[in-house]
């Protein structure tokens, strides 16, 4: 793949750690991946890329600092493609409860993040899941495992779609009880789990996602 013919994915610079590891992935899988905080780029990006790590609050707070709430509403709005990773996923909803502190999200999807249901917390390592039917993201490693960090998830999902527009495509994963592990719904998709720590299955993934997007001219 020619450098001109890769499209152009800005990973967003709001302060979150991890954001290296997942430019080289998202270069590995085929995109001119760049960190960046530059509103234009952004927004002219084929696809953006909303990383996350730690604390659901702190997560919310950096990304409204920075007006990233209005950098993907506004792409979404012109249906331009959006991915949330981690708890770059959970802000998505419309709330976080961590450790008794309720904490508003950016509301793009309706519901709460909660702490989940599970014996010995935090989630971490490699777990499989179940892709939800017509997937993109999962399409040819349905079977494959992906790397998860995280005692927080979205255990329930309430968004009622009416016609003409498209169910979101589900994917679950089980700890304890089951939790979303990711959301395909329109431009706007996400994933619970580390694509870019999780080895060859993390890069045909992302690769899944950068062959969704609009090709550059």
């Amino acid at each position: 793949m020619t450098a001109s013919s890769r499209p152009l994915v800005a990973v967003l610079d709001y302060g979150s750690g991890n954001v290296h590891s997942a430019v080289k992935a998202l270069v590995a899988a085929g995109a001119d991946a760049r960190l960046t905080a530059d509103r234009g780029l952004v927004q002219d990006a084929a696809g953006l890329v909303v990383p996350g790590v730690g604390a659901f609050a702190a997560v919310a707070e950096a990304l409204r600092a920075q007006r990233g709430d209005e950098l993907i509403e506004r792409r979404l709005a012109g249906g331009l493609p959006v991915l949330g990773i981690c708890v770059g996923m959970q802000v998505l909803f419309a709330h976080g409860v961590e450790r008794g502190v309720d904490t508003e999200g950016l509301g793009e999807w309706p519901g709460a993040v909660t702490e989940l249901d599970a014996a010995v917390l935090p989630h971490m390592g490699w777990n499989t899941v179940r892709a939800g039917e017509g997937s993109t993201l999962f399409d040819g490693i349905e079977d494959e495992r992906f790397y998860f960090v995280h005692s927080y998830g979205a255990q329930h999902w309430s968004l009622d779609v009416v016609r003409p527009f498209r169910e979101p495509v589900l994917t679950w994963c089980d700890y304890g009880a089951p939790f979303l592990a990711a959301v395909e719904n329109g431009p706007l998709s996400a994933t619970q789990f580390h694509p870019e720590k999780s080895g060859e299955a993390g890069i045909r993934l992302l690769s899944n996602w950068i062959g969704s997007l609009p090709q550059p001219r």
